[in-house]
């Protein structure tokens, strides 16, 4: 009797016990990429690489979402590249089509700065900088799902490595993130005692993350993407790390099961590849026909400019030929900062802002004049056109045909750029002397 009396406890116990567990099992699916790294659209040229594309993954995360409407849909950024001349159009649509994909939170990282931050946040993307020094980007994402009744927070963060960045020179008034680490572990701690799924999303190794980071507090974290294939998932702690793959060939679903504190108790991860047999969505032609636009308007302005440079009908020659007949000017030059002006646009990421290339190049936005870097690379830097006027003809003439500013004097010249906005400690009489000529 005691044996039967003592079995009937137990299994009411296991029972009782089960129920408790469950109680508070809330269910949750993440859907989470990385690193796209500037691939709008797969190569087409083979089935091995026919992976991907922007147009594919509206499709896989409309039917994810028709599935699972409360899903929520991450990425840990590196979006956009800018390593070839057509990269500009392209991160333009990278981020037009990533705000129609509506994700719900993207960590940013220095690859999404490659043309600046005005750039990257036109769009109104759900950017997140868990370390940002500056108020445009949101230091954390907050999303809600209700699901079944129940009300399930996540806040996401992220953070971005200031020993990464490209521009190590960059001075103070364009320093973008501040190294303070534990203020950032000291937000998500406090989101951890709320009871949030707390979401930490890096572009920097596991290994370097927990030489950073204390993971208690972190239920998710974002690491590194490997390349194109998503690492396999593992926990470390109460941590599930997650890793995503670049280059935008595919996404991954995880579907979890959190507690009433927000810590995850189990969970099903699922990658999904996007070949050619995953249809482009519908919704996303009108962007890309646009972009295609774009794309063919850029190329027939190269062409012309190609023709242009060809036939010779062109307005500026650049220092090499002034060098020519001004050999003295010339080498007073080369040991100006003007003859690295465009060198010092580069280290502060500004070599694509218009209002800054303007006054570090010759002729832009001028026919004839500076265009890209890799097009047009005689015309970078102030050279003697930038102050003189455009000089093809003076130098087609022999010097017979004089140039077009001879008569202006050094003060107008000085002024085309060195105004109050730019140059506010701009003197003649301190400046003039370095480059006299």
């Amino acid at each position: 009797m005691a044996r039967i009396f003592a079995s009937v406890i137990n299994s009411l116990s296991l029972i009782l016990t089960l129920l408790c567990t469950n109680v508070y099992a809330e269910p949750l699916t993440v859907i989470y990429s990385g690193n796209l790294d500037g691939e709008l659209e797969p190569c087409g040229c083979t089935v091995q690489g026919d992976f991907g594309g922007i147009k594919r993954l509206a499709s896989v995360l409309d039917q994810l979402r028709d599935q699972r409407p409360e899903s929520v849909v991450l990425s840990s950024g590196g979006l956009i590249t800018s390593e070839r001349v057509i990269d500009r159009i392209k991160s333009e649509y990278i981020l037009k089509g990533f705000a129609a994909l509506e994700y719900d939170a993207i960590g940013m990282q220095w690859q999404d700065l490659s043309y600046g931050l005005e750039f990257a946040t036109q769009f109104d993307l759900p950017w997140v900088l868990g370390n940002g020094a500056h108020t445009s980007i949101a230091r954390v994402q907050p999303v809600t799902r209700s699901i079944d009744g129940r009300y399930i927070v996540l806040k996401v963060f992220s953070w971005l490595g200031p020993d990464d960045s490209p521009t190590p020179e960059m001075h103070a008034d364009h320093v973008l993130v501040h190294a303070d680490s534990e203020a950032l572990l000291g937000e998500i701690r406090q989101a951890d005692k709320q009871g949030v799924v707390t979401v930490l999303s890096t572009s920097l190794s596991l290994a370097t993350v927990q030489k950073k980071f204390d993971l208690e507090a972190i239920d998710i974290l974002l690491v590194r993407a490997s390349y194109e294939t998503y690492g396999e998932p593992r926990q470390v702690g109460k941590t599930l790390v997650l890793q995503p793959g670049s280059r935008g060939k595919r996404i991954a679903r995880v579907d979890l099961e959190t507690d009433g504190e927000g810590d995850i108790r189990q969970w099903e991860h699922k990658v999904i590849s996007m070949p050619r047999s995953v249809p482009d969505a519908p919704r996303m032609n009108a962007w890309y026909d646009e972009y295609n636009a774009e794309l063919e308007q850029d190329y027939l302005k190269r062409v012309e400019i190609r023709k242009q440079q060809e036939s010779g009908a062109v307005n500026f020659s650049g220092e090499v030929s002034c060098k020519a007949c001004h050999s003295v000017q010339h080498e007073l030059w080369l040991r100006s900062e003007h003859a690295s002006a465009y060198e010092h646009l580069e280290s502060v990421n500004k070599a694509y802002d218009p209002n800054c290339v303007a006054c570090h190049t010759v002729g832009f936005n001028k026919p004839g004049g500076f265009l890209d870097k890799l097009i047009t690379p005689h015309l970078t830097d102030v050279q003697c056109e930038s102050c003189h006027g455009p000089g093809n003809a003076h130098v087609q003439s022999a010097g017979r045909q004089p140039l077009v500013n001879r008569l202006w004097s050094k003060e107008r010249m000085c002024a085309q750029c060195h105004v109050k906005n730019h140059s506010p400690s701009f003197s003649m009489d301190t400046y003039w002397p370095k480059i006299a000529h």
